[in-house]
């Protein structure tokens, strides 16, 4: 549930809050080789620090499921309270995510991770430290919070200092990184008590807030508020110190001086005629990321195992934490060769063929048949839509997302796809064990007719945007009434 930064054609663009990158200008990848070996040292150790924040992110998310039984047997939470712990991360993240543009656009994009950080500590030590239900509260609504602004900032921070020519790759380790810190929560979480959990969530803060320290802020957002001489340091840091930046540094004060005189867009710009199908296209994909099931399954995938049959959820979350990592791997190396739309269209097939399957397992448990099996077909069904989710439907609606909208309206309009996938977020980590309660075998069989849905929506809906500039996908969706 993260703000994206789009990556097309060798052009910087804007992220959903603007942040600022350059449309045709030069980075590393334009130096001496020497030169640009030298100033790759100090992009990849930034890089390093920020994506800290990414793991963090992952690992806040994948907390809630390893830690559902420990958590409700030792503080007594009841159904609907452990509910209320596990969604109300979401709403502080919905919070966050709407106050990041200001916030790094304030303390800029290094005070903001420090701040997220400053957040998220506090939330894991309410978490730690809790007696009873208002603590854990809390603490999972700050961590929601520090989350949701390193949702923004980490990958703004990381497109803003990386060389084009190694920007998406760079970019591309922010939602490796969530992948890896869900992994290790799912992974470890089953052999050590959720108290000790906790622990996995406080390092990377500490990572962020001491390790950035060391590294320079951002050189784009340093231009923009007329700190010129930190700008020259920042950038020369950057590139090395034998490195010419007086082309660049150019290009990016006269960037920002047009970016400065583009009007600003409202919400309701949005629902013009022009923009609206960017509009469909961004929203409906968010929200069919999240009807899908995404956040219920994830969220208490444990409990889930244990409901099919198995004594424990160890053995299940093992394997869901094991098998994200790979698929995401080769998720991106698939997103440029075979296309948005046909990735998606696979993704979303084998989210529902999961669900469904998860779903008839369920089934046959209620009316007593095959139940010797009836665990097996759900743990297979789970891990088949982990996978297919983490293949697609977890990162390409986010690259579509900073791809679709015009750079004038780029801010409101991510900022709008991003607020509705939070709030989606959390209507389904709130709902899934109600839904599960009213019927299990039901709830899966929703998400699979949500996930049939998305297949018909991408094919019928989402325009290809592999291979194409910006400008070209722009002119594409404005032009189609």
């Amino acid at each position: 549930m993260k703000s994206k930064v789009a990556v097309g054609s060798g052009k910087w663009v804007n992220s959903a809050a603007e942040p600022l990158l350059l449309q045709n200008g030069g980075g590393a990848g334009d130096l001496p080789l020497a030169e640009a070996k030298e100033s790759l040292l100090m992009v990849y150790l930034s890089t390093a620090i920020a994506v800290s924040g990414s793991f963090e992110f992952g690992s806040c998310v994948g907390f809630s499921s390893p830690a559902q039984s420990g958590i409700r047997t030792e503080i007594g939470l009841s159904l609907s309270e452990y509910a209320f712990f596990g969604s109300i991360l979401t709403v502080g993240a919905m919070i966050g995510a709407i106050t990041s543009g200001r916030i790094a656009d304030f303390f800029g994009r290094k005070g903001a991770m420090r701040i997220s950080a400053a957040f998220c500590i506090i939330g894991w030590l309410s978490v730690l430290l809790a007696k009873n239900a208002l603590m854990l509260y809390f603490g999972r609504f700050a961590s929601g919070y520090g989350i949701g602004v390193l949702s923004y900032v980490v990958p703004v921070f990381i497109a803003e200092i990386a060389p084009k020519n190694l920007r998406g790759g760079l970019t591309t380790l922010n939602q490796l990184l969530i992948c890896v810190g869900g992994s290790a929560a799912f992974i470890l979480g089953a052999f050590v008590t959720w108290r000790k959990l906790v622990l996995l969530g406080l390092v990377p803060c500490l990572v962020l807030i001491f390790g950035l320290c060391w590294v320079p802020e951002s050189p784009r957002w340093l231009a923009k508020v007329g700190r010129h001489i930190e700008f020259n340091i920042s950038l020369q840091k950057l590139h090395g110190k034998e490195a010419d930046i007086s082309q660049e540094a150019a290009e990016i004060l006269e960037y920002i001086e047009t970016l400065e005189k583009l009007p600003k867009a409202r919400v309701l710009d949005l629902f013009q005629r022009r923009y609206i199908r960017s509009v469909i296209v961004g929203v409906g994909l968010m929200v069919f990321q999240q009807i899908g099931g995404i956040n219920g399954i994830g969220f208490y995938a444990s409990e889930t195992f244990v409901a099919a049959g198995f004594s424990s959820g160890k053995l299940g979350t093992i394997l869901c934490g094991f098998i994200q990592l790979p698929i995401t791997v080769l998720g991106a190396f698939l997103m440029d060769r075979s296309g948005r739309r046909a990735l998606l269209i696979v993704s979303a097939s084998g989210t529902c063929f999961g669900t469904f399957m998860a779903g008839a397992s369920f089934f046959l448990k209620g009316q007593g048949i095959l139940l010797q099996w009836v665990p097996m077909l759900a743990l297979i069904g789970i891990l088949v839509y982990i996978s297919a989710f983490s293949i697609g439907m977890g990162a390409v609606p986010w690259v579509i997302m900073s791809e679709i909208f015009p750079i004038n309206i780029k801010a409101t309009g991510g900022s709008l796809v991003t607020l509705v996938n939070w709030f989606g977020s959390w209507l389904v980590s709130y709902s899934f064990n109600f839904l599960m309660d009213w019927s299990r075998a039901g709830t899966f069989f929703i998400y699979a007719a949500a996930n049939a849905a998305t297949v018909l929506f991408v094919a019928m809906i989402v325009p290809e945007t592999k291979g194409k500039t910006l400008e070209e996908i722009n002119e594409s969706m404005n032009s189609r009434k």
